[in-house]
């Protein structure tokens, strides 16, 4: 039975990732606290484990869910932060028939618990300035009648815009608010990695 959206989704993330570690790493040593790669790759591994040990075939939430779980139990701020981002996606996906439903429903309310334990609104240039133009493109799609493939290439676009619109903001949170201009000119590496994780899910929805 072929794999779930959500299997080819977070597989295609976790692949994406890997060939991006290094630039996402040296972004966060040039702005931030330098362990952000590490601590996702560590996530990463982590979800996988989950991943392998659900029972065939898993639905989408039993799979958002595992690699929630993953997410939850590494070090660091990001990645429980992403877990329970993706928890809100397994919720939503339990709780939705239509896909572009659950995926604005479950991106909305993952990037709202996001700010609600972090603290970053948006122009703080954080990943939640690639997760809210994403929120507010699936929620369009879900207006125009879009479907799930249209849904999520609008929000890829929308989540790597917002990333690379990061370069000209200020920090206002972590260690990047400390060091002022010397972040001047460089992309968030989370907003980055939300932009990869929604160009997987594109790419994912398109296979």
């Amino acid at each position: 039975m072929p794999d779930s959206l959500a299997r080819r989704w977070m597989d295609g993330f976790a692949a994406d990732f890997a060939l991006e570690k290094e630039r996402l790493g040296a972004l966060d040593r040039a702005a931030g606290d330098g362990d952000f790669a590490v601590n996702l790759a560590q996530a990463l591994k982590r979800a996988a484990v989950g991943l392998q040990a659900l029972p065939e075939p898993a639905t989408d939430a039993q799979t958002w869910m595992a690699a929630a779980n993953g997410f939850l139990h590494t070090g660091g701020t990001s990645g429980p932060l992403l877990g329970m981002w993706l928890r809100e996606l397994a919720k939503a996906w339990a709780s939705h028939d239509a896909p572009l439903a659950a995926l604005a429903a479950g991106v909305a309310a993952g990037t709202t618990a996001v700010q609600r334990l972090g603290g970053a609104q948006a122009g703080d240039r954080t990943m939640v300035d690639a997760m809210l133009p994403a929120v507010q493109a699936l929620e369009q799609a879900l207006r125009d009648g879009a479907a799930l493939a249209q849904g999520l290439e609008r929000a890829a676009r929308a989540a790597t815009e917002g990333a690379q619109a990061t370069t000209r903001m200020a920090a206002a949170l972590g260690r990047a608010s400390y060091v002022g201009e010397a972040a001047a000119g460089i992309e968030d590496p989370g907003a980055a990695a939300i932009a990869l994780f929604f160009r997987a899910g594109a790419r994912a929805c398109a296979a």
